[in-house]
């Protein structure tokens, strides 16, 4: 669903569950932030996600494990753990059952990965194949992440290329083959859990993920949960290596188009940037990176422990007084 479409949908929802009648939640509708955040203890708030979706790539253990990986990136995005997941199968009938048990498998194996248990799940039958989590995690009240906390001087960190929205819709058409594209599946079934330990070794101020909405649509949301203005540099932004064929290819997904209506009156382009470089900024990510705004004085203690430990992150952009975002074309921030 768009985000235009999301939003009047949810518009009668956001009212009937005030913070007074319910202050142990700490994260709810109202807030339209990643996952919901309920405190069960003096140190210890539940994190409630889920998430799903029809098949993406080719091969049905990493459809999966993608799947996984993606539902759960909303726990990383609160600055939690995940502790439990539960399967949610929509499945043909005609579906073989080999395939069923190497998507079961994928998502299974995911989960051991993030150090969490698999406990069960619902399935129903369905013309149209779908499968995801529904995932719980944990986090201390105190330390939860939200897009709300971005403060003027901060730097803008992404833990992951983009360009998966482009790459499987050329995959989805034959345009490339799944071989081609092994850097994307490879990063969504990467788990946000290390990116989120070494954002949180850098005093993150406010956390997304970056998925259907692209980032230009998630960046929005930060800055207007933060108040602030948000100032990306288009050449720092890291891409996907077949994202340049894709995009002339035309292998934008549906989602570009929504997102680009809804989201671009919002956004302004320095002159020089064309219409696919913005399309590509507008173009919905699966199992994307996070999005975190850091201290400045702490970006250069993260870049060093990035590279010692091996796990890539960009500096792509700053936080600045004002409203919206700003995408210039600096090569650096």
């Amino acid at each position: 669903m768009g985000p235009a479409a999301l939003a009047q949908v949810l518009r009668p929802l956001q009212g009937m569950f005030p913070a007074d009648r319910f202050p142990e939640l700490l994260v709810g509708l109202a807030a339209g932030d990643d996952a919901a955040v309920y405190q069960v203890g003096a140190d210890r708030a539940l994190i409630q996600t889920v998430d799903f979706f029809p098949p993406i790539v080719d091969e049905p253990y990493d459809y999966g494990a993608i799947a996984a990986a993606n539902a759960m990136s909303d726990i990383y995005a609160m600055g939690g753990e995940v502790a439990l997941a539960l399967n949610i199968c929509c499945f043909p009938e005609e579906l073989p059952a080999s395939s069923l048990q190497d998507i079961l498998r994928g998502g299974a194996d995911k989960v051991a990965e993030a150090g969490g248990v698999l406990v069960g799940g619902h399935t129903v039958t369905d013309p149209v194949l779908k499968y995801g989590l529904a995932v719980t995690g944990f986090v201390h009240p105190e330390r939860v992440w939200t897009r709300a906390g971005a403060r003027p001087g901060d730097f803008l960190v992404l833990t992951k290329p983009l360009g998966t929205g482009l790459t499987t819709t050329a995959l989805k058409r034959k345009q490339v083959t799944s071989g081609q594209i092994a850097d994307s599946i490879a990063g969504m079934k990467r788990l946000n859990r290390r990116a989120a330990a070494l954002l949180r070794s850098a005093g993150v101020r406010a956390c997304t993920d970056v998925t259907g909405f692209s980032l230009l649509g998630h960046g929005l949301e930060m800055a207007e949960a933060s108040g602030v203005r948000l100032r990306l540099a288009l050449r720092a932004i890291p891409l996907l290596d077949r994202t340049g064929e894709a995009v002339r290819l035309g292998a934008f997904p549906g989602g570009s188009y929504r997102n680009r209506q809804h989201y671009q009156a919002r956004v302004s382009f320095v002159p020089g940037i064309d219409e696919l470089e913005r399309l590509v900024l507008f173009s919905p990510e699966t199992s994307g990176g996070l999005l975190a705004a850091v201290p400045k004085e702490r970006v250069e203690a993260l870049r060093e422990r990035s590279a010692r430990e091996g796990e890539p992150l960009w500096v792509i952009g700053r936080v600045t007084e004002g409203s919206g975002i700003e995408v210039a074309s600096e090569e650096r921030v």
